[in-house]
């Protein structure tokens, strides 16, 4: 008989202790409310920001979806979002009411890993492959790619290289440019040294960047950087130089 008492007690506690928990979490507004301040929150990408809370304010100013001063009753949520989600920095957004009026927004950006510049165009390109315009007063230290880029080459394969040089900092540091030729071979530009590295075909990187790190070990660390004035990978288990 205790056993059951203590049974249906806990079932007790559990029923007020869920009512309590959904209030909590979906809180009730007063329709009447006005919505007196907008928060916002730009989450930082990789410590890189290239929009502001000022930004996303005009944004919503220039917009019939701007909630200030707005019943929150009649604040759309959904058409907030969908607002911010139209500019092509904007990766996604988030955003809900507060019981005392407020409206928070996170924002959330796109991450740029590569840069291009080509007579097809001057964009940035995302860890995801999307493409998102240069944003004014902002310029990311990245690896630069130039030369014969088509779109599809650059979601395809470049974002793939651009990937890798992202994950390892030694080659991230070291490669400055990526030029793309007519014939889609790749030449890149380092840092340190005065020549240029003929890399092939862009899909066979691994491999080829795996011979110029020996090359550079056996060779150029004994001989001086400044003496060849091309290194070509692109031969089958060869390196060729031209001083």
């Amino acid at each position: 008989m205790l056993k059951k008492f203590f049974q249906g007690l806990i079932v007790v506690l559990l029923l007020v202790y869920l009512v309590f928990a959904v209030a909590f979490i979906n809180p009730k507004v007063d329709v009447d409310l006005l919505c007196s301040e907008i928060q916002i929150e730009v989450v930082k990408n990789h410590g890189i920001s290239y929009l502001n809370e000022d930004q996303i304010r005009s944004m919503l100013g220039r917009s019939q979806t701007n909630p200030l001063n707005k019943r929150m009753s009649t604040v759309s949520i959904e058409s907030i979002e969908n607002t911010l989600k139209q500019s092509k920095l904007i990766k996604s957004a988030e955003s809900y009411k507060t019981v005392d009026g407020k409206l928070k927004i996170k924002i959330y950006q796109y991450y740029p890993i590569l840069r291009v510049i080509s007579d097809a165009g001057n964009y940035y390109v995302d860890s995801d492959g999307d493409f998102m315009p240069v944003p004014k007063k902002f310029a990311a230290h990245l690896p630069l790619a130039t030369g014969a880029i088509t779109e599809e080459y650059a979601k395809n394969q470049l974002v793939i290289f651009a990937r890798f040089l992202q994950k390892n900092k030694k080659w991230n540091e070291h490669i400055e440019q990526i030029h793309v030729l007519p014939n889609r071979d790749v030449e890149l530009i380092p840092a340190k040294g005065s020549h240029t590295i003929i890399l092939g075909k862009i899909e066979n990187y691994a491999e080829n960047l795996d011979k110029l790190e020996l090359f550079y070990k056996k060779v150029l660390d004994q001989a001086g950087w400044q003496r060849y004035s091309t290194i070509n990978l692109k031969y089958k288990n060869q390196v060729v130089c031209t001083k």
